[in-house]
């Protein structure tokens, strides 16, 4: 069985017209759960930013495991992943976009030829020198690197802009080209990333389908690095969906009494920060949900792409197809956008779909699944032994609820969150624990008295603060929580003596 990872870049689960957004069209992603397919509501991620939760998933591992705890936290290139399992076991991996596993490419020690420079890693990066990338690369054989975001790219993606002819260091370097949360790009709908992506992971499967690489079968990680801000979808995407006809949530006031929250207030008044939500007026957060809009519309027609040609060449028949995104945004929500320790479900709860051929059936479940389930499901899935498995999964094996989705496998998971904010002239950390049930969430503060108890069932808007409403429902959350957090304790090293 070949397996087709398709992952999008700060995309909350609602965001797709199958999981019932009503503005939203995305036909191409919603057949890979109406045509066979699983669609999970209750996904969440064991992390909501970017590092940690993609190390995560090659893991299998929580991040106070595998200990990129925060972006600019590298991913230790020792530790076991599940794209060197599988390449030691006779498939060919393969990743084409994002993958941010370092917050710079590659390894400093494995570029020999550039001589540890920082400068000649820049270079590479904006496609000024051209040399062969250094693979494996956690375990990929093969790498298309595209790594930024919106039209701020690089890597790969930089060399083959510049073999179009087309030069984006001026761009670059234009102050007024980048705002904080959105701006209009220069290029054309044909060089955008989400292009360059969608046409190399198509080139890949051809390549698969002429034989390239033998008999193998594959593991490809298609990574769209979308629709994260700054939001600057191309030519007809840009005005596709209008900022006037969006709706608002109706939770969009409560931001304003979280600037009154013990802990989150704070934050929430430092201003722009990547890892931190931004409160902001309804005429910002129309544009940019419509510019959010435009821009997963452009992944979905690059999934149509994908997609149509799995089915014409024969692949789809043996390939399991997943698609997910790293973590949510917020989105209006709370009149906050991006994301950050506001454990909001928008921002934990990223889309989950799993089509696989000859198992699944076109199904809702809304069983609880983490991210830390998915390596260990998927090396289970493609009849790996558990020998083989990374020794740090901490995980589930949720086959039971892809085979029937009303199967459950776990009562309540785990979020993790340790922050340190370095951007600009900021210096400082914070940490917090998130429990989620299938009908409450408890987030607790490190250094807080206070903490967040919502029912998802009776507030799905998470404007009641249960925290001091309830104390039996408390003490009975922050027990399952304790509980949790010893049940996913690893025993590393292995005792190998009695004595």
């Amino acid at each position: 069985m070949n397996v087709l990872f398709i992952i999008t870049d700060q995309q909350r689960s609602s965001h797709l017209s199958c999981m019932g957004n009503p503005v939203l069209k995305t036909p191409n992603i919603d057949t890979i759960a109406n045509e066979g397919g699983v669609r999970f509501t209750n996904y969440f991620c064991a992390n909501p930013i970017c590092m940690p939760n993609r190390a995560s998933f090659f893991t299998g591992a929580y991040p106070s495991e595998h200990k990129t705890r925060s972006n600019g936290i590298n991913l230790n290139p020792e530790l076991p992943t599940i794209t060197g399992i599988l390449s030691s076991l006779g498939y060919h991996t393969c990743n084409v976009g994002k993958l941010h596993f370092q917050h710079m490419a590659p390894t400093f020690n494995r570029y020999r030829k550039f001589e540890k420079s920082l400068e000649a890693i820049f270079d590479w990066f904006h496609g000024n020198i051209k040399l062969p990338f250094p693979t494996p690369y956690y375990g990929f054989e093969e790498v298309h690197l595209a790594t930024g975001h919106g039209d701020l790219m690089a890597g790969h993606y930089s060399e083959w802009l510049r073999e179009q002819g087309y030069d984006m260091d001026d761009y670059h370097k234009d102050p007024s080209r980048v705002s904080t949360f959105y701006h209009e790009t220069k290029l054309p709908e044909e060089l955008y990333p989400t292009t360059y992506v969608a046409d190399q992971t198509v080139k890949y499967l051809e390549r698969t389908a002429n034989g390239d690489y033998g008999n193998k079968p594959f593991f490809l990680h298609c990574s769209f690095p979308d629709p994260h801000q700054s939001v600057c979808p191309p030519g007809k995407y840009k005005d596709m969906y209008k900022p006037e006809d969006i709706k608002l949530p109706s939770n969009f006031n409560d931001g304003q009494l979280l600037l009154e929250h013990e802990f989150l207030g704070k934050y929430i008044k430092l201003g722009f920060e990547p890892v931190l939500p931004s409160l902001v007026s309804e005429e910002v957060a129309k544009k940019y949900i419509a510019l959010t809009y435009g821009s997963i519309a452009m992944i979905d027609d690059g999934v149509g792409k994908i997609l149509n040609y799995l089915d014409k060449s024969g692949i789809a028949e043996n390939t399991m197809v997943i698609f997910t995104s790293d973590h949510g945004d917020y989105c209006g929500d709370h009149g906050l956008i991006i994301k950050g320790p506001a454990h909001y479900r928008s921002v934990i709860n990223p889309p989950l779909l799993w089509k696989i051929p000859r198992l699944t059936k076109s199904s809702v479940s809304n069983s609880l699944v983490s991210t830390v389930d998915l390596p260990k499901t998927l090396l289970s899935l493609l009849g790996i032994e558990k020998k083989y498995h990374p020794e740090m999964c901490q995980g589930y094996d949720i086959s039971p609820i892809l085979e029937d989705p009303g199967n459950k496998v776990r009562e309540q998971l785990l979020i993790e969150h340790d922050e340190e904010l370095t951007h600009i002239s900021r210096n400082e950390s914070f940490r917090l624990r998130t429990l989620v049930t299938e009908r409450f969430r408890l987030t607790i503060y490190d250094g807080f008295e206070k903490g967040d108890i919502f029912d998802y069932e009776s507030d799905p808007g998470e404007i009641d603060n249960l925290w001091s409403k309830n104390e039996d429902l408390k003490k009975n959350l922050i027990e399952k929580l304790m509980r949790e957090m010893i049940s996913i304790q690893l025993r590393i090293p292995t005792r190998k003596s009695t004595h």
